[in-house]
């Protein structure tokens, strides 16, 4: 085998028509690739599950579609039969099978029901996908052994020997039979690498057969692959696309991992590469990523053309968001983690601490202003509205930090009706955002769930603005802390802020 293949992250709110997905099999197939990943979690239509099909997801009649127009193209899904399961355990019907109460992302192995789940999905998949290849999920499993259950069967497995790994038991006795069960159906098997590297013992339970996928994003794959390779197995070499950790994409980091990983994978003869691209929510755009999915493709081929280079008349606004915002330092540095910004903007239902965590850091260097410079070029440099979507929510996310500042300046000095007046040019910020997400939604089938959070941006600025009107005055008797009155659980008259005190608080 010498795969080529990139996967398509739909767990991450997507929403694409048949449409959209014809243009991403195109875009594959014109890129070089052999192989089109999609990675499902929970926005499959899986027949078993009709309680976790949640707004546009895809089902398995246009799968049917895409592989009748696409024969020569392999279509290959990526489910989730333990970590990564969050869509199914926060559902009132899925919530049965979780790992903890309301707290991560992985299911339960020990849950006497849960592995037939599995299997159930596991024959819904490969009802839907032609496919040679089903990957069986397998990542970022740290909750392990949390439950009751959990340690009981650790307990179980390991005799009471401490000298033994009873993660990699329980793991190994989830998976192993798992992935024999794909196997029965005449299917290979694949697997992430990550927790086998966590768990080596756990790789006796594999059947020898199976195909693991390393993912490195900072670094080769040799260390990791040589490993697989001593015991047997048949690896892939995973590089990202780096759009979680960025604004928008770091595209030198990206290419630096491409090429680290295809060199790799060629110095040790691995099974070939599999390009992922992660997390377009949060105003991601995945028709802006389109060039340096072929560039990936392009490198994979051998060619030397840089993917800056692949944005052609979008090249400027790709070097400004990408290099040029790098550059800057501070919050914009490519890091190992989710965008700062991204996330204290939108995720967590209160835009107030993108204001807390990132003013001082704007305000260094002047980077704040010197973003939005940025931004403001990126603007007319970008040739489509796709273009432009990105570059604007850089502007409204460093925009709303300096605004938010400016009330508080204003708050402080005991000027509420002036710190309203500051505060109340935000909500246009939003409005704005949200016809973003409209737009990037009917074009590409993008994250529904950026709409709806830029609607709770908003009206929590609303309900802030009024908190000021009825408090700034000192009407308590005291001033509320900037961060106590703009935060969702602020309570009028709690002076001491128990709802931040108490251990419990974010339970």
């Amino acid at each position: 085998m010498n795969l080529r293949m990139w996967t398509y992250d739909l767990a991450r709110e997507q929403a694409p028509t048949l449409d959209h997905l014809f243009q991403l099999a195109m875009l594959t197939q014109e890129s070089g690739y052999d192989a089109l990943g999609l990675y499902l979690e929970h926005r499959f239509a899986y027949p078993s599950t009709p309680w976790s099909h949640g707004k546009g997801c895809v089902t398995p009649e246009m799968m049917r579609r895409l592989q009748s127009e696409f024969p020569s193209l392999q279509i290959v899904p990526f489910i989730n039969l333990l970590g990564h399961f969050e869509g199914f355990i926060y559902t009132e019907e899925g919530k049965q099978y979780r790992e903890e109460q309301f707290s991560g992302l992985q299911a339960c192995p020990a849950h006497e029901g849960f592995v037939q789940l599995c299997r159930q999905i596991i024959d819904d998949t490969c009802a839907a996908f032609d496919s040679e290849l089903i990957h069986i999920g397998g990542d970022e499993t740290a909750q392990l052994g949390v439950s009751l259950a959990s340690q009981q069967r650790m307990a179980e497995l390991s005799g009471g020997d401490e000298t033994k790994d009873g993660k990699a038991l329980l793991f190994g006795e989830h998976f192993g039979p798992l992935a024999r069960y794909v196997q029965e159906k005449w299917r290979r098997v694949g697997v992430w690498g990550d927790m086998f590297v966590d768990h080596p013992t756990a790789l006796d339970s594999l059947p020898p057969e199976t195909l693991i996928f390393e993912w490195q994003y900072f670094n080769g794959v040799k260390e990791g692959a040589a490993k697989f390779l001593e015991k047997g197995f048949k690896v892939v070499g995973c590089p990202a696309v780096q759009t979680y950790n960025a604004v928008w994409c770091q595209l030198a980091e990206t290419e630096k991992n491409v090429r680290e990983v295809n060199a790799d994978v060629i110095e040790l003869d691995l099974e070939g590469v599999c390009v992922t691209t992660w997390e377009c929510g949060l105003f991601g755009a995945y028709d802006t990523l389109f060039p340096a999915i072929r560039g990936c493709g392009a490198i994979l081929r051998g060619e030397s053309e840089s993917l800056l280079d692949q944005y052609g008349a979008s090249r400027e606004w790709a070097q400004l968001m990408s290099d040029e915002l790098a550059a800057l330092g501070g919050s914009f540095t490519p890091t190992k983690i989710r965008s700062s910004l991204k996330v204290r903007l939108l995720l967590q239902s209160n835009p107030f601490l993108a204001w807390m965590h990132h003013v001082d850091d704007f305000r260094e260097e002047d980077r704040g202003r010197r973003a939005i410079e940025i931004a403001e070029r990126a603007l007319q440099a970008a040739p489509t509205e796709a273009e432009q979507g990105v570059a604007l929510f850089l502007r409204a996310g460093v925009e709303f930090v300096a605004l938010a500042e400016a009330a508080r300046v204003e708050y402080a000095a005991g000027r509420p009706e002036a710190a309203i007046a500051k505060l109340a040019i935000t909500r246009q910020l939003f409005d704005d955002l949200a016809n973003v997400a409209r737009r990037t939604h009917r074009r590409i089938g993008g994250s529904l769930a950026d709409i709806e959070r830029c609607r709770i941006a908003r009206e929590h600025i609303e309900r802030v603005l009024v908190r000021i009107r009825q408090y700034g005055d000192r009407s308590l008797g005291y001033l509320p802390s900037w961060e106590s009155i703009t935060h969702p659980k602020f309570v009028p008259h709690d002076q001491a802020n128990w709802w931040l005190i108490n251990k419990w608080a974010n339970q």
